[in-house]
């Protein structure tokens, strides 16, 4: 990490990471990458349903391989490079039929190193392989839920699960979120953690940053009128007024409150709810 000199209120305490350490310097793949339109939050009929987002510095998209349909062929990192659209370091795999594709990176893995998807493949950093051939205890990203679906958890920097049991065809896993749940053990992940673990260590220090990041500004629930918030109204910075805390909308949020809904299909899959709170 990178602390700046505080020059000005904004730098003080403002983190920053060192890319220079971390990436190869390896310029980008131009014919894995492309324009691609950003929505700001809004939705095909141009309301906003994502709120707190646009803006921000131009990105350039690249094209991440999170299906991994490339089996039994070996291939080599050729980089470590930045990605403006996600937290975790992308690499260049150069497959040895000569295909190119961009992957997220585990830890500890620098240009020259291998990897391969299989199911016979060792239990290494990078190597992918099924769920149900790899033993307790071992620390996972890019999870699949499915057996041939893309990778869709423990995708950010420094994220990873816990391989916990082995039962019945199901892999019990713990997740970021500390949620323990089953997954079918023909379903495929890497071996390893997400690369960039410094990425939760850095202060933004100052609303501009924020705002090249893509972020709007978050107003406060106690700072609007009535008709605008639960929480609004009063005279003074008075008290929410009600004992759970509430959205915009007045469903509950946060603060340790259940938000899933009671019929939701994968509940069937879950063991044992996330933690909430300071304790987490």
């Amino acid at each position: 990490m990178r602390y700046l000199k505080p020059t000005s209120p904004g730098t003080r305490g403002m983190t920053r990471i060192e890319y220079r350490k971390e990436l190869s310097g390896h310029k980008k793949e131009k014919a894995l990458t492309r324009g691609r339109r950003r929505t700001a939050g809004r939705n095909a009929d141009g309301r906003i349903t994502m709120r707190h987002r646009g803006g921000g510095h131009k990105r350039l998209w690249r094209e991440v391989d999170f299906s991994f349909d490339k089996k039994d062929i070996p291939a080599t990192v050729r980089s470590v490079e930045y990605d403006p659209n996600r937290s975790a370091f992308i690499g260049l795999a150069v497959y040895k039929d000569g295909e190119k594709r961009y992957v997220v990176l585990p830890q500890h893995v620098l240009p020259g190193s291998t990897f391969m998807v299989s199911e016979s493949v060792s239990i290494e950093v990078a190597n992918r392989l099924p769920l149900g051939k790899m033993p307790v205890g071992t620390f996972i990203y890019n999870v699949s839920l499915k057996p041939g679906g893309s990778a869709v958890l423990a995708r950010s920097a420094g994220n990873y699960a816990e391989v916990i049991a082995q039962d019945a065809g199901y892999t019990h896993v713990r997740l970021p979120s500390t949620e323990v749940r089953k997954i079918i053990s023909t379903a495929w992940a890497c071996v390893g953690e997400a690369s960039n673990p410094e990425n939760r260590l850095v202060v933004i220090g100052k609303a501009g940053r924020s705002r090249w990041m893509g972020i709007r500004p978050t107003v406060r629930g106690t700072a609007m009128n009535p008709v605008d918030h639960p929480h609004g109204g009063g005279e003074g910075r008075s008290g929410r007024g009600h004992r759970r805390q509430r959205t915009i909308w007045g469903k509950p949020a946060g603060k340790g409150q259940k938000t899933r809904r009671p019929k939701k299909y994968s509940n069937v899959f879950i063991i044992s709810r996330r933690r909430v709170g300071k304790r987490k």
